[in-house]
């Protein structure tokens, strides 16, 4: 009808605020594929000029998409937590370890109550973790045999050897196992790839499981199939396994906010 409001954008969680933190010694997980997205409208004015403006440079529309769906699910999870408005929440960077620099962990500014939060994005997966100590997960592609043989390169030479041992079959998925470790950690430091992948050593690449630096829990995270995925959490876990939560389109609003309906 003319003179009518356009149709108010879904919000992209329905998880209410006021969502107690992970308590110390746990950690919370959170995965969501982007296609449950497709065809939601995404409210893109809840992110700042920054996030609109790397979104906007990616050149392919499935990257923009992605990037644009993890960064509104962070948005809307953090707020759960700290019960403020999405668009309220103002990103800072702590401490470079490596430089001194300005771009370390990110951190909410002003926020009323301690959280660490970490985000990965990667073909159709988006994860995210939260905690009350530094946290880092990293979610990737399992690399074909050429590509995971450049980044076993990279690793620590201990790694190396151990990629090197298994049947060449066996190697892409080792190395995205032992990669995604490696990724997380990083980014729980606060340094991501600033950092030298070859200085610290989280192997080995099997199943058997992580060999995380002191003080440090490195878990591995069971994901979709053609994906691995792990997170690094500066804490002693006392819990057995952390709760991963997985968000779907049961998850995912195709009606207005409260409020909105019936204008």
């Amino acid at each position: 009808m003319s003179g009518s409001p356009p149709p108010a954008t879904a919000p992209l969680l329905t998880v209410p605020p006021g969502r107690p933190l992970p308590h110390p010694g746990s950690l919370d997980l959170y995965l969501l594929r982007v296609p449950d997205v497709r065809g939601i409208a995404l409210d893109t004015a809840v992110l700042d000029d920054g996030e609109r403006r790397r979104a906007a440079e990616l050149a392919h529309a499935d990257d923009r998409i992605r990037f644009t769906t993890a960064h509104l699910a962070l948005r809307r999870l953090l707020s759960t937590y700290l019960d403020t408005r999405p668009q309220d929440i103002r990103y800072g960077r702590e401490t470079c370890p490596c430089c001194g620099g300005p771009h370390g962990r990110p951190t909410v500014l002003g926020a009323t109550r301690e959280l660490h939060f970490s985000l990965s994005h990667r073909g159709d997966l988006v994860l995210m973790g939260t905690a009350v100590a530094p946290i880092g997960v990293d979610v990737d592609l399992i690399a074909d045999p050429a590509s995971a043989t450049e980044l076993a390169a990279m690793l620590h030479p201990a790694e190396q050897a151990e990629i090197q041992a298994l049947p060449p079959m066996r190697r892409p998925r080792a190395l995205a196992r032992l990669w995604t470790r490696k990724e997380a950690y990083l980014k729980g430091l606060g340094t991501g790839l600033g950092r030298d992948p070859a200085a610290d050593y989280v192997g080995s690449g099997s199943p058997d499981g992580p060999h995380p630096p002191a003080g440090w829990t490195l878990l591995d995270i069971p994901v979709d199939r053609g994906y691995a995925a792990a997170v690094a959490v500066h804490a002693t876990l006392t819990i057995p396994a952390p709760r991963l939560s997985r968000l779907s389109s049961h998850d995912i609003r195709d009606t207005p906010p409260d409020g909105a309906a019936g204008r």
